[in-house]
């Protein structure tokens, strides 16, 4: 048995010596030390057949031989990390290009809309997500009593979650693009339906004329499937100035689609019924991902909801106390979302909020 030990532990030193990477380093660890069919490990449980002199006798000289290899196989490792690092590097060797990150399909949307429109003369503004019941929906001419109110679903937020009940007299600031607005704090907040919570919140501060678009992300209580999520991003519009008809909102309309599809797109007005505009139309958009044909963005009809639109109503120049009847205007609401899947062929909305970097990458 003593003699077995000695042979192993010469067998297997010059065994060390030989070995040129880690890879080979960590094979010779496993044939000598497994707890399974390591060499050493089979003769160290031989031990338990022998005498209690014996057992005395080898198994010291076993741990003895055990401890040395453990010590020439830690210092053969740090070797081979220093040569590893010494090695010869080719710096003529073409490189990795690292992963670069990707603007999300939406934000590039946004960004050359932003653009489209400051073309135009239009200034950008950014508004709060959480906003009060007022700006959201009574100073849009939709009392607390009003029917529209079942046509959005609402995510109400408690005053007491905010810790405002107390301060429903003070004023606070948000950030815009341009500048600063106050709003007043109020006992009910909403995370806002729509963008055009910054129309009269805008007029209460600054005086026509008027041209402003406010891109942003909104939130509805609603189940989602592959043409409706809860959140979501919009893009209001509006412009306000004495004189302005419906002639001016067609021709905004038609500049601003034939500049983000790069190419002319069917439309249709129809009549449709929003409380803050009269007359109100919904502009409709051929379904470019089907040609028309239908598909489950466009529900199968081969048109998209795309643009709500209309003259703004007298009600909400009366919540922003501008003077009766001096001044005319008309306002828009984009469905930001849906005009990014249009623009490049995504035919489920729920891609844009899954996370998936795989569907990020490809914009």
């Amino acid at each position: 048995m003593e003699l077995k030990l000695k042979q192993l532990k010469q067998k297997s030193l010059l065994e060390l010596q030989t070995k040129k990477n880690l890879q080979e380093l960590e094979s010779w660890n496993i044939k000598y030390f497994s707890r399974q069919n390591g060499e050493l490990t089979k003769i160290l449980r031989s031990i338990a057949n022998l005498s209690l002199e014996e057992k005395r006798k080898v198994g010291s000289l076993a741990n003895q031989i055990k401890q040395e290899l453990s010590i020439a196989f830690n210092k053969k490792r740090k070797e081979l990390k220093n040569k590893k690092i010494e090695e010869f590097f080719d710096v003529t060797l073409p490189g990795k290009k690292p992963k670069e990150g990707h603007l999300h399909p939406i934000t590039q949307v946004k960004m050359e809309l932003e653009e489209i429109f400051k073309s135009m003369g239009f200034e950008i503004y950014e508004g709060n997500e959480l906003v009060s019941d007022y700006y959201n929906f009574e100073s849009l001419n939709i009392p607390k009593t009003h029917p529209a109110r079942d046509m959005q679903d609402t995510f109400f937020v408690k005053s007491e979650t905010l810790n405002l009940k107390s301060e429903t007299n003070s004023k606070f600031q948000i950030k815009t693009k341009n500048q600063k607005l106050n709003i007043q704090k109020s006992e009910d907040f909403v995370m806002r339906t729509h963008t055009s919570a910054m129309q009269v919140k805008i007029m209460e501060n600054k005086k026509p004329p008027l041209k402003i678009i406010v891109p942003g992300r909104c939130f509805r209580n609603e189940s989602t499937d592959a043409s409706h999520e809860h959140t979501f991003y919009q893009m209001e519009g509006f412009v306000v100035d004495k004189n302005i008809s419906i002639a001016n909102l067609i021709y905004t309309q038609k500049v601003l689609l034939s500049s983000i599809f790069k190419k002319d797109v069917k439309v249709r007005l129809r009549p449709g019924y929003f409380p803050f505009v009269e007359p109100g139309f919904e502009l409709d958009c051929s379904c470019v991902i089907c040609g028309g044909y239908g598909c489950s963005v466009c529900k199968h009809t081969g048109w998209v909801e795309l643009i709500p639109c209309g003259m703004i109503h007298p009600k909400v120049f009366e919540s922003a106390h501008y003077p009766k009847g001096k001044y005319t205007g008309f306002a828009f609401g984009m469905g930001l979302t849906r005009l990014v899947m249009m623009k490049y062929g995504i035919n489920d909305i729920r891609l844009f909020m899954s996370g998936d970097l795989r569907f990020i990458q490809q914009f």
